[in-house]
């Protein structure tokens, strides 16, 4: 298998090619997986080949200690009356926050409409220049020219998952989902466009005003982004205060811990997803 593998007719190509060419010609030296394993161990499954070897870097670690320091935002689809046809769903958040900043509903995906709804949300929340990293995939409307020069003339820091890689972006994904799980949300389809923009009204209104979100303690996205989450914790703590010092019985220990979420961190780097122990042992 090493022998073959080196030979310069299949010196360039990895096992997958090696053995249905090896079987076209009326050769079986061995399976696809014996060539991998054996690769492996002689220390030779290296990207074989002049190309250089794709390579992605995990994005760059990104934190967020308060509002509008870190969005999120990504396109899903919404069936529309006939098979086959879309609507185009842009929803912007804040990572922090989980509050929805900004969105959209349009019959196509492109950069130029990506890039209005930026601009919009961006002046609404009045993001000051170089405080703001918006995050997002590596679709063709995330990477098109017209977003990224608006992202620069607001002063925005562009971050941009892996290719195919969506647990790159996973705020956004796991909104997506509850956007399409909600109980209300059209079984079969969305009638035309614009009975899909009413629905989001009201879905906006519910997530940000109305759920109660258990990434940031139960209070709702709206109450996070204004601050006014600080004196509804302190509050919640007070009544579980009262209730102890009534029936203390009811408690062995602390009361639920109410203090704020802290930090979101967004593709933690390898130390930070270390358990504690193990960043003790590499200290």
């Amino acid at each position: 298998m090493v022998a073959v593998a080196t030979s310069p007719v299949f010196r360039d190509l990895p096992p997958s090619q090696i053995v249905p060419v090896l079987a076209d010609a009326g050769v079986y030296v061995a399976s696809e997986r014996s060539f991998y394993r054996i690769l492996r161990e002689e220390k030779l499954a290296a990207h074989r080949g002049r190309a250089r070897a794709a390579t992605h870097r995990r994005p760059t670690e990104q934190t967020a200690g308060g509002p509008n320091q870190l969005w999120s935002w990504d396109i899903t689809y919404l069936k529309g009356p006939v098979r086959g046809q879309f609507y185009y769903l842009y929803l912007v958040m804040d990572i922090w926050s989980r509050k929805i900043v900004g969105w959209a509903v349009h019959e196509r995906e492109c950069a130029e409409l990506a890039a209005a709804l930026i601009r919009e949300a961006a002046l609404r929340e009045g993001i000051d220049a170089e405080t703001l990293v918006l995050h997002s995939d590596n679709g063709g409307p995330m990477k098109g020219a017209t977003m990224l020069v608006t992202l620069q003339w607001l002063g925005i820091v562009p971050s941009l998952s892996r290719p195919q890689v969506p647990d790159d972006n996973p705020y956004s994904e796991a909104l997506f989902r509850t956007v399409k799980y909600r109980p209300q949300y059209p079984s079969a389809a969305f009638e035309s466009v614009q009975a899909a923009r009413e629905w989001v009204v009201g879905f906006v209104q519910w997530y940000n005003h109305e759920h109660r979100h258990s990434a940031i303690r139960f209070v709702t996205p709206a109450q996070r982004h204004s601050g006014q989450e600080q004196q509804i914790l302190v509050e919640r703590k007070e009544v579980y205060e009262e209730a102890k010092r009534r029936n203390p019985n009811r408690w062995s220990g602390q009361t639920r811990r109410w203090a704020p979420a802290r930090e979101v961190v967004l593709n933690a780097s390898a130390d930070r997803r270390k358990s504690p122990a193990e960043r003790r042992e590499s200290a």
